[in-house]
């Protein structure tokens, strides 16, 4: 009966050396996510094996990929990153078949270009039986970062651990030779501007030369001084005057009006008009009071200037369905939009939307998991032509549906539709799930 114990401790501590052999570069295989492309890279790895182990450092060429969920996010998204080691530096050196489950990735992805750092990702405890003297499988490990900057942001492979938990809890930590690793995916980030809110409303829409005009305006920045102005088509005429914002964003100020061609009313902040930071124009046209010639008539009308408003064929759409455990694509077709622009005069317009989460039974569905691809028809006659929005991710920051820009003359009648599509992760926990995609005009 001597002998036996001696021999159950030598199997033992030969299963703890193959299995502290594998901790050096095996894991579970986990997909990458759907439509992400990334490329393999190699580069120099040193592995040390838990003391315990007696194995020595092992140096060898470990092949990898980064992929992300997003390659085009904007600013203060959050885009997911999977850190996948394909090819490990090195096999199961000894002749025990090792058990399946035992092992925790955990690692580094090193960010580089318009966004410096790292990103903290990990794996399951998941991996697949090896064979004695196998090769190893693949491993991933998933992380998210937030974007903070707009340009090109590089993602390399960085430092991985191993935490295996069999017949003891040990860790082979697995350092790059000559960081940072080869890039092996870049996302291009862009910035997006809040939406301009600003407005402005008139006294009254038309007046004798010289005469003072109200002009009350809403969600400007508080505090800043506001230039009031007129307008004659694109042109901004020499009438002007300025009024200061309340701690509210709000004024309300007089404009006198002298030049007979205006055609509207402006107010903006800072030294020069700017579409991002200034509201109207509001139609407004002087009345020409000039002396009527003995003996004819001076025949006057007024075309009323209206409003720009949108309207939506209903407020619900109902995406396809999709299969537990496969994920992929729920689309629909967002409501048709109609944009009716009856302002009269320069502006143009933008239509914008920007989603929340989709929450259900105890889970979500990211807002950057949906995007669009939306379409704009002009309706004949209509003075401008509505432009649509580009195809991609719409997300909680936003992105634009469909937009006319300014010209001397802007108006019309417009009907925006998009093919909506949501990529929803494979193992998403079965039930309903529902965001809110709000549209603003302005």
């Amino acid at each position: 009966m001597g002998p036996t114990p001696r021999r159950s401790r030598r199997r033992r501590w030969a299963s703890l050396l193959g299995a502290t052999a594998l901790a050096v570069t095996a894991g579970g295989a986990l997909a990458c996510p759907a439509g992400a492309a990334s490329t393999n890279v190699d580069f120099a790895t040193h592995c040390i094996p838990p003391e315990i182990a007696g194995i020595p450092p092992i140096d060898g060429t470990t092949t990898a990929s980064i992929a992300v969920d997003n390659a085009s996010p904007k600013v203060g998204e959050t885009v997911t990153v999977t850190y996948t080691v394909v090819t490990p530096a090195a096999s199961n050196p000894t002749d025990l078949a090792l058990p399946a489950d035992i092992m925790t990735p955990t690692g580094k992805v090193t960010l580089g270009g318009a966004q410096t750092g790292s990103v903290t990702v990990a794996g399951p405890k998941k991996n697949t039986p090896v064979p004695g003297k196998g090769a190893f499988p693949s491993f991933s490990m998933t992380g998210t970062f937030t974007v903070t900057a707009p340009g090109a942001i590089t993602l390399s492979p960085g430092d991985y651990n191993i935490h295996t938990s069999y017949i003891l809890e040990l860790d082979t930590p697995c350092t790059v030779i000559t960081p940072p690793a080869p890039v092996s995916e870049t996302v291009t980030a862009t910035d997006v501007s809040q939406p301009n809110t600003r407005a402005i409303t008139l006294g009254s829409a038309s007046g004798n030369p010289g005469d003072s005009v109200t002009v009350t305006g809403d969600n400007f920045t508080p505090g800043a001084t506001v230039t009031l102005a007129g307008r004659a088509g694109t042109a901004q005429t020499a009438d002007t005057a300025t009024v200061t914002a309340d701690d509210q964003g709000a004024f309300s100020g007089p404009l006198v009006v002298n030049d007979k061609t205006t055609t509207g009313v402006v107010a903006y902040e800072g030294g020069a008009w700017s579409s991002d930071k200034g509201a109207g124009p509001a139609a407004y046209v002087v009345i020409d009071n000039t002396p009527v010639p003995e003996g004819s008539q001076k025949l006057t009308t007024t075309v009323k200037a209206g409003t720009l408003s949108m309207s939506q064929a209903g407020d619900a759409v109902q995406l396809t369905g999709v299969d537990f455990g496969k994920g992929g694509a729920s689309t629909g077709a967002l409501q048709t939009v109609t944009v009716q622009d009856f302002r009269g005069g320069p502006a143009g317009w933008s239509l914008t939307g920007k989603v929340t989460d989709f929450t259900g039974p105890g889970a979500k569905i990211d807002a950057g998991k949906l995007s669009w691809t939306p379409a704009c028809a002009t309706k004949a006659g209509s003075p401008s032509t509505c432009q649509a929005g580009s195809a991609g991710t719409v997300g909680a920051s936003g992105a634009t549906l469909a937009a006319a820009p300014d010209g001397t003359l802007t108006g019309g009648e417009f009907t925006v539709d998009a093919q909506l599509s949501l990529n929803v992760p494979e193992f998403t926990p079965p039930g309903a799930y529902s965001g809110i995609l709000t549209l603003t005009l302005t």
